[in-house]
């Protein structure tokens, strides 16, 4: 008896290949997902802190003019709309962490199976 030659060994490591490389150029794309993601809350986080930083200076130097001059009402309204202005900013900073949270919760939640962030996220 005779054994007959086989010749689906290709397609069957043909196919295989074709998954792992499926499979790596998911991990590729979700990696530069990540990457995205960190970067644009890195650049949310910085802008804001530095709005906050220029606020804060305003803040400060309208008080210490308000000191000076105490029965200036223009300068006290410009001083409570930059007070304002600066809580706004700081709760928009803790609206921005709690979209970090949860973006990353997701992004773990769909993506965990195909890839693993590193854990300073």
């Amino acid at each position: 008896m005779q054994a007959k030659p086989v010749n689906n060994f290709m397609s069957l490591d043909n196919t295989g290949l074709e998954k792992t490389m499926k499979g790596q150029k998911k991990r590729g794309r979700i990696a530069v997902v990540a990457l995205e993601l960190k970067e644009a809350h890195a650049s949310r986080d910085r802008v804001i802190k530095n709005c906050i930083a220029q606020t804060s200076s305003v803040v400060k130097h309208l008080r210490e003019e308000r000191e000076k001059n105490l029965d200036d009402l223009t300068l006290l309204k410009q001083l409570r709309k930059e007070q304002t202005k600066l809580k706004w900013m700081q709760s928009e900073l803790n609206v921005e962490e709690v979209v970090n949270d949860r973006s990353w919760k997701v992004f773990n939640e769909r993506c965990r199976i195909h890839f693993k962030p590193p854990k300073n996220e």
